[in-house]
């Protein structure tokens, strides 16, 4: 199988190519990433001699219609995910998220492709009090981010009703893990950390967040693709519900860190409350993670310890 891996050079996108190589040796795997400030080629650093890796926005309908002609899988994880920038400036969102979608789900409809998997969030179905979010519930998304990846996921589902391209939908909880950016919550607080630097917390750090390490999610799309239903949106979740002061204080504490480093900061517009995901439907594909959050999050702070080279500092205001 000759899969088409877009994004495949940013966070998620990386694990899997790394993920799919150890685990499917015989699969082909072709990168197609922009790379952006997200994106980075450090993170396939190990990989470069056993993929094809092109330089490219999956917008390009050229570009795209060339690749994907001797491609028999595309993985969508290419988009722009930053909550904060998209409030700050929208239409990039809108553009890779969206538009870029549409081009990548025309050129798998054209050549016939075996399969689509588009890579969406939980955020698309806002912020729940109580119990947990089934995949037909209504989505309401609260920021320009979360609605750009909505739009994205009803695009593709609609290929699959009008023209029946085989599409699956992965909606997955807060990932963590090697090569997240510096922007995102987990990542800054253990390199703050780390730099004796303030760790910034939104309100008073109660939003709760499940979060699912991202070996044990590359395990839920990898399975999705090959025996998930055609159509079908699986959540990925685990139960690994968190308050974003409960992580602060985790990693504080793995790094022998005062709690003093806590800065408490103005929150977010539309910052939802808790996510959260019923995952059932997944877990009866036989799925299920062998991760737990304090191993993980342990194994994630000794990453960021060691790979100094690889975060430099940026971003970590």
């Amino acid at each position: 199988m000759k899969i088409l891996v877009t994004g495949g050079a940013g966070f998620i996108g990386s694990n899997f190519v790394h993920y799919m190589l150890q685990q499917h040796p015989r699969d082909q795997i072709v990168v197609l990433d922009k790379l952006t400030y997200a994106g980075n080629l450090d993170n396939l650093k190990t990989t470069m001699k056993k993929i094809e890796f092109i330089k490219g926005d999956i917008c390009n309908r050229k570009l795209v219609g060339k690749v994907a002609k001797e491609i028999d899988v595309i993985i969508n994880f290419a988009a722009e995910s930053h909550v904060d920038r998209s409030i700050a400036e929208p239409e990039p969102f809108l553009t890779t998220n969206v538009l870029g979608t549409q081009v990548l789900l025309e050129a798998a409809r054209k050549f016939d492709h075996e399969k689509f998997v588009q890579i969406s969030t939980d955020e698309v179905y806002g912020s729940i009090s109580k119990g947990s979010f089934k995949e037909e519930d209504l989505l309401r998304p609260s920021s320009p981010y979360a609605a750009s990846k909505a739009a994205a996921d009803m695009l593709a589902h609609s290929y699959f009703v009008t023209y029946g391209l085989p599409v699956l939908i992965t909606r997955s909880t807060n990932n963590f893990g090697p090569y997240q950016h510096p922007e995102k919550l987990i990542p800054k607080l253990i390199i703050n950390a780390i730099s004796d630097k303030l760790l910034p917390i939104y309100g008073d750090g109660k939003n709760v967040r499940d979060w699912v390490y991202v070996i044990d999610n590359c395990e839920a799309i990898d399975l999705v693709l090959r025996k998930g239903k055609d159509g079908e949106v699986y959540n990925v979740g685990v139960g690994n519900e968190k308050m974003n002061l409960e992580v602060a204080n985790f990693i504080l504490e793995k790094l022998n860190k005062p709690k003093s480093l806590i800065k408490f900061v103005k929150d977010r517009p539309g910052h939802d409350l808790r996510y959260s995901l019923n995952c059932e439907k997944i877990a009866a594909l036989g799925w299920k993670p062998k991760q737990g959050f304090e191993r993980s999050l342990g194994e994630t702070i000794e990453w960021y310890k060691k790979n100094k080279w690889w975060w430099g500092g940026c971003g970590t205001k």
